[in-house]
């Protein structure tokens, strides 16, 4: 007979310790190839194999394939090359699965294990394509992540998700995997276009806005040195952004997104809608400006944001180069439908973040559909260089 006094819960709850290893360097494929060798552990006394992927934008740049194989030159015999490949860069790698499907039969031609490395060098898109099958093969190679790009390194690069687009939604397909280590290095940021540069800043304003009312103040302070890049401006945004995101992840008890909220996703429901709908033709970055601004004003309607603080980030995101408006933003019957693709992604209710202050977001499930279109169209106004319209906003002309 079995003891019921003794018997075993039908529920046990258990956490697993997860370590996120984030470096800065300033040139890591030479002067601080180090900060990779490093985190390349030697496996039952043999060294490591590690096959890299290279973004195709990072591919182009005179040099770079070449730096790749003289780092792996210069290891000796403390890594076991398996190979050095290059993907196709920005949003068209996650949009057709024979990209993903290549990365497969690489990594399954050189034999690689969970212990091996896969290394990859890139942009968000490239990041998260690649991620997304190393984490998907064996159920898990060990991932290091190099960013090259500002919104990379400031944001997703340092994130514990990859995915890749399918059905014509953003991330539909994808894994919760943490990376072995992010490396963010100043040198891969160098031959960006302005375009792409300035673009990650949106996400260094979105994770200010929720938690570091002072990073805030920093970036209003610092945007026309940031848009001019000025890497002593730039580089600490980063840095700042990168870190606030990871302590989220590693300290905000909801690393994979199993409650309700997203609050890093704020001004995200916008943006990945406007993503698909302009066809990517607007970067992620951008989309998440115009997504920002439109959820600011949003805010200061009907969550209590002081007028004059969505004054202030309406302006940042100016100063900072970023676009405002879109025509696509406009057709709120279309842009409305991401609502719903929003809560299907998360599950259960719609839960969206706004904010009630810098500082102080606020978890909301319903969404005043006019007062929204009526940001819309103020955040359009403020565009075009008229005032907003909003009493003691302080965004009057929209100095840009």
């Amino acid at each position: 007979m079995t003891d019921l006094s003794t018997a075993a819960p039908d529920r046990v709850t258990f956490t697993t310790p997860f370590a996120h290893r984030l470096r800065f360097t300033d040139d890591v494929f030479a002067a601080d190839r180090g900060a990779l060798v490093d985190v390349l552990e030697p496996s039952g006394g043999l060294a490591p194999r590690v096959q890299f992927w290279l973004d195709g934008h990072l591919a182009a740049r005179p040099g770079a394939v070449a730096a790749v194989h003289d780092f792996l030159a210069g290891c000796g015999d403390r890594v076991r090359p398996a190979g050095v490949f290059v993907a196709a860069g920005g949003e068209a790698v996650k949009n057709d699965w024979g990209h993903v499907e290549r990365v497969l039969r690489a990594i399954h031609d050189a034999d690689l294990d969970r212990r091996s490395y896969v290394v990859v060098a890139g942009g968000g898109a490239v990041l998260d394509a690649v991620g997304f099958a190393a984490a998907t093969a064996h159920r898990g190679i060990r991932l290091v992540r190099l960013p090259t790009t500002t919104l990379s390194q400031a944001d997703s690069g340092v994130g514990v998700k990859n995915a890749v687009n399918r059905f014509g939604k953003k991330n539909w397909l994808g894994t919760f995997a943490v990376p072995w280590a992010v490396i963010n290095d100043t040198a891969l940021l160098g031959s960006l276009p302005d375009r792409d540069f300035v673009a990650g800043f949106s996400e260094a304003v979105k994770v200010a806005l929720l938690k570091s009312p002072a990073g805030f103040d920093r970036l209003c302070r610092d945007a026309p040195r940031i848009r001019r890049r000025e890497m002593a401006a730039a580089l600490p945004a980063i840095r700042a952004s990168a870190e606030l995101h990871r302590a989220h992840i590693t300290r905000g008890g909801d690393p994979f997104e199993a409650l309700e909220a997203r609050p890093l996703d704020y001004g995200h429901w916008s943006a990945h809608r406007l993503e698909a709908v302009t066809d990517f033709a607007l970067r992620h970055g951008e989309a998440v400006s115009i997504g920002v601004a439109v959820d600011t004003v949003y805010s200061s309607l009907v969550h209590g944001l002081p007028a004059a603080d969505a004054g202030r980030v309406l302006h940042a995101l100016r100063e900072l180069g970023l676009p405002l408006d879109h025509p696509a933003v406009h057709d709120t019957a279309a842009l409305f439908a991401g609502l719903e693709e929003f809560r299907q992604h998360l599950g259960g209710r719609l839960t969206l973040t706004m904010l009630r202050g810098v500082g102080d977001p606020v978890e909301v499930h319903e969404v005043d559909l006019a007062a929204m279109a009526e940001a819309i169209r103020r955040v359009g106004q403020v565009a075009r260089g008229a005032g907003c319209g909003v009493a003691g906003c302080g965004c009057a002309g929209g100095a840009a």
